[in-house]
């Protein structure tokens, strides 16, 4: 291989030196040395530069678009600050691209309006549980920056109904938010079965939640995450379970509007500097030391002490420290959020560093 890779420099000098000797016998044509000129420069990289960017620079903060209320992901607490695992995220983003975590707006969005406000320009990014899919890139016209959790969907029952499994809801009514991924797996997976089932559909998460709690349905479906986070805030959370099918994979990122690669590059790379911290030990509390101390190279490009990542997407050198010091590494933002810190204790599963014992799913890019 090795060998392969020296000669083809070699052919391509032979074939030019063919081509300016054969010009300097006269034999070169001017359109045809037109066109090779404009070949040529077609194939140098395209400038860096983005719209959205610029747009939150001139306006001083990031729109964040976020879900109205989700506990774990997405909520406002006691004083009206929002919190959770999104909000967070949201959070660093700002903190990369204009270095202050509170330079940020967030924009509750129902799962109806949330395509339309990021295509209409009044979100700048779409931090929403929201799973990433063909038909919401192909249709929707969005693109997904990556993967921050891995999700799945599932039922949540109550106890008293004894049941084991999803298979034994025949007959069953079942409360699912309407024009969501939910809707369709849900009728997928009891068609696919053979299984009769009356969906109760309604318009957000909150009113299939408040559905189920008055018993006008049996089940109520949803992403896992989100059912362990309804369960909750049920007045005895005790006496309902979540059923062990999983009956569909949700990839949940964040997404951006078509159009503005660079701006998709700057978020894709801010989610992964957040996941590449953790891997490499570095926390929001150690990132200062670390960028005087360390000898490791990952450590020192990742924090902006060697290289000039950062200024090649018009960002500052230090705009993946800003991210981790402002929120934490990715690990941090579980734990606190979702995590062992937090009321809904879920385990880190799928998404789990690829590395860790038992390994997940969550894996960084390279950053070099």
């Amino acid at each position: 291989m090795r060998t392969e890779v020296v000669r083809r420099p070699l052919a391509a000098a032979g074939i030019l030196a063919l081509a300016l000797m054969a010009t300097a016998c006269g034999g070169g044509d001017p359109e045809v040395e037109t066109e090779k000129t404009a070949v040529v420069a077609a194939t140098e990289a395209p400038e860096f530069a983005s719209p959205t960017l610029q747009a939150i620079r001139q306006r001083g903060r990031l729109n964040c678009g976020v879900h109205q209320g989700l506990v774990g992901f997405a909520y406002t607490d006691n004083r009206g600050e929002w919190r959770g695992f999104d909000a967070d995220f949201c959070r660093a983003l700002a903190a990369a691209v204009l270095g202050d975590a509170n330079a940020v707006r967030f924009v509750p969005l129902s799962s109806s309006q949330r395509f339309d406000a990021l295509r209409g320009g009044r979100v700048d990014v779409l931090w929403r549980a929201t799973s990433w899919t063909m038909a919401r890139e192909v249709v929707e016209g969005v693109r997904f920056a990556g993967i921050n959790y891995y999700d799945g969907q599932g039922f949540l029952v109550r106890r008293s109904l004894d049941l084991a499994s999803a298979s034994e809801l025949n007959g069953a009514r079942v409360c699912v938010q309407r024009e969501t991924t939910s809707e369709l797996n849900v009728a997928d997976f009891f068609r696919a079965r053979g299984i009769e089932y009356r969906a109760v559909v309604a318009a957000n998460e909150e009113a299939a939640r408040t559905a189920y709690a008055r018993e006008d349905c049996d089940a109520l479906s949803a992403d896992i995450s989100a059912l362990a986070a309804a369960r909750t805030l049920m007045s005895n959370p005790e006496q309902h379970a979540i059923l062990p099918e999983v009956i569909s994979k949700e990839p949940l990122g964040p997404a951006v509007q078509r159009g503005d690669e660079a701006w998709t590059s700057i978020v894709r790379w801010t989610l992964n500097a957040l996941i590449m911290a953790e891997e490499l030990g570095v926390t929001g509390e150690n990132a200062a030391q670390l960028a005087e101390d360390s000898r490791d190279p990952q450590v020192r490009r990742l924090l902006g002490v060697e290289g000039d990542l950062g200024t090649s997407m018009g960002l500052s050198k230090d705009w993946a420290r800003n991210a981790v010091e402002a929120t934490g590494n990715y690990g941090e933002i579980f734990n606190r959020n979702i995590g062992p810190d937090s009321s809904l204790d879920l385990a880190r599963g799928l998404n789990a560093q690829w590395n860790a014992r038992p390994g997940g799913l969550i894996y960084a890019l390279p950053i070099r």
